[in-house]
């Protein structure tokens, strides 16, 4: 058995990349396929047993693990993002969390016969609807965009808090069966809180003042918050959770604390986590649980479906402009992800531990809760939306991958033709530089995990590669290709890049349009602004029409754009050459010698 661990280990690594990758491609919240290769691989085969596997060291790894998810969702959550939201997310996430909670807690008890203090410990684990299941679904759903808005920020936002909750009624629950309700409870929760800010000011002050270098940052980060989760549990018993999350939420909102590399480092390492948990914790699901349920499941899921979160959004929404069609679809897209399933595992191996029997049957139906809810509402969501009448219209808008002074410019001008825009760059100092001119903008990488929660893409549906890195650009173009389509996805062809000849050889699924054609270069349009060349908009008319504008300029003007009369985008590449008419307008980048404007341009 020892002389397999290695390979095992590898296999369930292994497994779950294929199983994220797999969610990618088929556009699924990637909870689904690594739970059905938990499935397969435990109880349908037989072939992955983690309690004979692991032994002894199960219980540490899974806690560990849950502390990290939950000290990188904490991370995220920033208190001044609550107060600028609107008020139905605060609605949703403070007395529409707690609205939604108390129902299923009761529904749970009456169709299962749990004890309360489980029922009330399920029904905090299954009030949170996480951002990774959210956001994928939005993106294919495209639903209004206020209603999108509401419901990828209500993701966010309840993700830590309902974390919280449910960490506070489990360790409620723990005092009560050491029946010393009252004092461990709070000391519990006292330990907890101290120590999480103890840890945050201490990580805090060692960044500020210097103390570490960069380079130590991330892995400092990490060695501590496991400290504090350890130190906390050994102080007083099952804080560590509690800890870790006040950690989080305190490092998050200390002010001009730069935590981003911390959160990328945490991003990478959640992912990682997430890909071997799942399945490791799918793998113990135990068949019986399911029978020890019975019929009491299914009206367990139809409470929380058609009545817990419709009365927290009805609740949640009084007095808005939010019409019933609006108010029903937020009431139906609710689907639960990874903090309930991680924290559902890991609880239920703690009550098994502290005698509580019904620990598996906690684990089963929240794990049957989110299987239901992620499967029904990502196969009718669509069809709800459309059928309601609160699809968001085609995407009219941009993301720009780079924040150079071309890209900048070009970001500028679109904007100021009212075409919806996001300009997306690392460099602090170019999204400072597009700020400064009014362009709206997502600082990060558009390839990571806080890209797909943070970087609201709604209403955009056309991609601009335009950073200095060739490989950049053909790995966002190759992402963002299966979002928005092999034709709405262009890159600019630097100077470094290999000609045209070569660029033929290439592997077909790799060849992406050339932005405003091959011959067409960023240093080339640096050149050109340097020069004096300026981006101009000229409306086509029946005197002045395309042929008009052609013969008025030669060779002289680079054509980047032509809108239609809806406002669509067209973009001149390899891939696409519009053919405008009177009405359009034509986005070109023309020389500065000729300053008088034709009658028909403006």
């Amino acid at each position: 058995m020892y002389n397999h661990i290695p390979l095992i280990l590898t296999t369930i690594l292994l497994a779950g990349i294929g199983a994220q990758w797999l969610a990618w491609w088929l556009r699924l919240p990637a909870i689904l396929p690594l739970l059905a290769v938990g499935v397969l691989a435990g109880p349908m085969t037989g072939w992955l047993d983690p309690d004979r596997l692991f032994g002894d060291l199960l219980f540490p790894m899974v806690s560990l693990g849950v502390a990290i998810i939950l000290f990188e969702g904490a991370l995220t959550l920033r208190f001044a993002e609550i107060r600028g939201q609107a008020r139905i997310v605060r609605n949703l996430v403070s007395f529409g969390a707690l609205v939604n909670w108390l129902l299923i807690a009761l529904a749970t008890q009456l169709c299962t016969g749990l004890p309360w203090l489980l029922a009330l410990l399920f029904g905090a684990l299954v009030t949170v609807t996480g951002p990774t299941v959210v956001a994928p679904l939005l993106r294919t759903v495209r639903p209004e965009r206020e209603i999108a808005n509401i419901l990828r920020w209500e993701g966010i936002l309840i993700d830590p808090i309902g974390a919280l909750l449910a960490v506070l009624v489990f360790e409620f629950a723990v005092s009560e069966q050491h029946q010393h309700t009252a004092a461990m409870f709070c000391a519990t929760v006292l330990v907890g809180i101290l120590l999480g800010l103890a840890g945050a000011w201490g990580l805090a002050t060692l960044m500020r003042r210097q103390l570490l270098p960069d380079y130590l940052h991330r892995v400092a980060s990490l060695a501590l918050v496991l400290s504090i989760f350890a130190l906390s549990n050994a102080l007083a018993a099952e804080s560590g959770l509690l800890a870790v999350t006040v950690m989080g939420l305190r490092l998050a909102n200390i002010r001009d604390l730069f935590i981003e590399d911390i959160l990328d480092f945490k991003e990478t390492l959640t992912l990682l986590l997430i890909s071997v948990l799942f399945i490791v914790l799918a793998a113990r699901i135990d068949p019986r649980a399911f029978a020890d349920i019975g019929w009491g499941a299914i009206g367990v899921l139809l409470a929380i479906v058609f009545v817990a979160r419709p009365a927290a959004v009805w609740l949640a929404t009084a007095g808005s402009s939010l019409g019933w069609r609006r108010k029903a679809v937020l009431a139906w897209i609710a689907p639960r992800g990874i903090v309930a399933a991680a924290v559902s595992a890991l609880f239920a191996l703690q009550l098994e531990q502290l005698g509580y029997t019904q620990g598996r049957t906690l684990a089963a139906l929240t794990f049957l809760v989110i299987v239901v809810t992620v499967t029904l509402q990502s196969l009718t969501a669509k069809a709800v939306v459309h059928r309601l009448g609160v699809a968001a219209p085609p995407p009219r808008g941009v993301l720009i991958v780079g924040g150079n002074p071309v890209a900048r410019t070009v970001a500028k001008t679109l904007h100021e033709r009212d075409i919806p825009v996001i300009l997306a760059d690392s460099a602090w100092e170019n999204i400072r530089a597009a700020r400064m001119t009014g362009i709206p903008v997502y600082h990060g990488n558009v390839l990571s995990e806080h890209a797909d929660t943070y970087l609201d893409l709604t209403g955009i549906g056309t991609l601009l590669a335009m950073s200095p890195w060739p490989e950049r650009n053909t790995l966002v173009s190759l992402y963002y290709r299966r979002l928005f389509g092999a034709d709405r996805v262009f890159t600019l062809r630097l100077d470094i890049e290999r000609d045209g000849v070569d660029r033929a050889r290439m592997i077909p699924s790799y060849r992406i349009p050339r932005l405003f054609g091959e011959q067409i270069t960023l240093a080339r349009l640096q050149e050109r602004l340097e020069q004096g060349y300026v981006m101009r908009t000229t409306s086509l008319t029946a005197s002045f029409d395309f042929a008009g504008f052609r013969e008025k300029w030669v060779d002289q003007a680079i054509l980047l754009f032509a809108i239609d009369p809806k406002g669509i985008l067209r973009v001149f590449s390899t891939g696409e050459s519009p053919q405008p008419s009177p009405g359009w307008t034509l986005v070109s980048l023309t020389p500065p010698t000729d300053t008088n404007r034709h009658s028909g341009s403006n």
